[in-house]
């Protein structure tokens, strides 16, 4: 599952890596993220702010003759920018959108609002033995219902950004989603309340329909409300909420199933179902902060004078044909990492209950501590990425330190706490430093189709390998299916060196230093510059050099629209003008 993250770019894409600047986006410091927007709507931070861009039609009205005097009206001009009187200025009323409390309501119902999708998400994780058992059914199935999440954002990674723009609109269209939410984890608890396996299939389909695109609805509310430095903490409290989510799940849910065993006295599919609508609660919960951020945000609108949030996305799929081998790696990397890390976590407790023999409780907790890890870590290692760079060298590092948990695990009775420590911190480590890269190697035009295409094939590659990990372990138990994800860290592992070796040939800046980089970007600013005064200097030289109309040319002018005939000599004449023209 794709959190967001940015671009670049957007989070959700992974929302792990932190932005600097993507404002969608994506998105950021390092760069854009997939699930952020990549061009920020207008918003207000301060009050004089807000004074200025309200009022600004009432100066733009006046006569171009007082740069000096405009701006002294901008900044006295009060919040209703009526009259173009100047007064002190008003003070906010406690409500007001731009007050520091107001603000922080906001970000906390933008927290909330993925809260019951990531919650959601690992409820068959936490439930592994509950649901083979009451359902019946073999390892294989149980992963399915992860597939089933997968499949529907193949195709919706490219049109959750244009639906969202487009379409419903952000408010309306985080509604939507969160109601997609919803829907389907009440279709997966009557699926199991009714011991019908393939409705719970059917729910978990709906569920992926919403969540995916829930997260870029959330990124986009975060863009919106927020910017600049600021938006480096939204992102990095929204992930971390995302993160509570998770681990709550995977620690509660197992106690919740007890104690509606206690309560109705057996267990089976009906003791399941009630479980899985109790764990629905949270999805009902973060619909509830959809409604109300959608009227705050409704009567910012209003008040703020600011429009609707976008995500900015542009999809061409045409761009596919120009992405660089580079580019290519890129996606292997990613698809083979977290078809090692998310299948693995999926099917971890049973793992750690059979070969460790840790009872339900611990297994759950020790299965969690990957998501208890990343919520405070991703952070600290997105200001790492962004302040050191060598995005390369780090990807190497979180590739191999996976390599190593996934050995230790295979290969050794070690405590597992050890290698599932390791494996949070490259876990956190790898989202940091891959999802920027993008932003690296294509135009800024192409990002919204490189983001798109990247969680694609991730969630093509998460189907796919959640069905064949759940073959393995049926077939040949969890030694192999051991092996089976270091394999694909290993196949990781060649395309990060195979990529580095491509950068280097080709001069690429994916490897540079922070210093680097922010220095030849200083330089292409600069040259950009220039281009553009010596652009506007060519416009005025030709301008001065066209002929100016006289009252003759406009009388003909009039005529020929008419239908009237030209006298013969009328393009001799204007030939004459614009030779003396040239000549003055």
């Amino acid at each position: 599952m794709v959190l967001g993250s940015p671009s670049p770019s957007p989070s959700p894409f992974p929302p792990e890596a932190q932005p600097a600047a993507l404002s969608h986006q994506r998105p950021r410091g390092p760069c854009p993220l997939p699930w952020q927007p990549r061009r920020s709507p207008r918003s207000v931070t301060t009050a004089t702010a807000a004074r200025c861009l309200v009022g600004a039609d009432h100066v733009r009205a006046r006569s171009h003759d007082g740069g000096a005097m405009a701006e002294e009206e901008r900044a006295l001009l009060g919040s209703d920018g009526g009259g173009g009187a100047a007064g002190p200025a008003r003070r906010l009323s406690p409500c007001h959108p731009q007050r520091l409390a107001h603000r922080l309501l906001v970000l906390a119902l933008m927290c909330f609002l993925g809260f019951g999708s990531y919650f959601c998400y690992d409820n068959p994780a936490a439930l592994q033995t509950q649901v083979q058992a009451d359902m019946k059914v073999n390892t294989a199935q149980f992963m399915a219902l992860y597939a089933w999440y997968s499949w529907p954002n193949v195709v919706l990674c490219f049109f959750g950004g244009f639906l969202i723009d487009r379409v419903f609109g952000i408010r309306l269209g985080t509604i939507i989603f969160s109601i997609f939410v919803c829907v389907g984890q009440v279709i997966f608890a009557l699926g199991a309340l009714f011991n019908a396996f393939w409705l719970m299939e059917a729910g978990r389909l709906v569920f992926g329909i919403g969540g995916e695109s829930l997260a870029v609805a959330q990124n986009t509310y975060a863009v919106s409300w927020f910017k600049g430095k600021e938006l480096n903490l939204v992102f990095g409290l929204q992930l971390s909420m995302a993160r509570i989510g998770s681990t709550v799940n995977m620690n509660i849910m197992g106690w919740i199933y007890s104690r509606v065993q206690h309560l109705l006295g057996h267990s089976g599919h009906s003791t399941l179902g009630v479980t899985l609508m109790i764990g629905g609660i949270t999805c009902l919960f973060s619909l509830g902060c959809a409604l109300i951020l959608a009227y705050l945000d409704k009567r910012a609108e209003k008040l703020l004078c600011k429009e609707q949030g976008k995500t900015g996305e542009v999809i061409k799929l045409t761009d596919v044909k120009d992405f660089s081998l580079s580019l290519w790696l890129i996606f292997l990397i990613c698809v083979c990492y977290y078809g090692a890390v998310f299948p693995f976590i999926g099917l971890g407790k049973v793992f750690f209950i059979e070969k460790f023999r840790f009872s339900s409780q611990e297994a759950s907790a020790i299965d969690s501590i990957v998501y208890i890890i990343s919520a405070p870590m991703s952070p600290v290692f997105g200001f790492l990425v962004d302040k050191i760079g060598k995005n390369i060298i780090w990807v190497l590092c979180a590739v191999v330190t996976t390599l190593a948990a996934h050995i230790m695990l295979a290969f050794t009775f070690w405590n597992p706490w050890i290698a599932m420590c390791l494996l949070g911190v490259a876990y956190s480590l790898l989202a940091c430093a891959l999802w920027p890269m993008v932003a690296f190697v294509v135009p800024e035009h192409q990002l919204g189709t490189a983001y798109g295409f990247m969680q694609s094939i991730q969630n093509l590659g998460l189907a796919i390998i959640s069905i064949a990990a759940g073959m393995i372990l049926d077939t040949r138990g969890y030694l192999f299916l051991e092996v089976f994800f270091s394999a694909c860290v290993c196949l990781s592992l060649i395309a990060v060196v195979m990529l580095y070796f491509v950068n280097h040939l080709t001069g690429g800046d994916l490897n540079w230093s922070a210093r680097k980089r922010e220095k030849l970007q200083k330089v292409a600013a600069s040259e950009a510059e220039e281009q553009e005064r010596l652009r506007r200097q060519n416009e005025d030289d030709l301008a001065k050099l066209r002929p100016k109309a006289d009252d003759f040319s406009f009388r003909n002018k009039y005529l020929s629209k008419l239908g009237a005939q030209l006298p013969d000599n009328y393009s001799s004449y204007l030939s004459t003008m614009a030779h003396r023209s040239v000549l003055k």
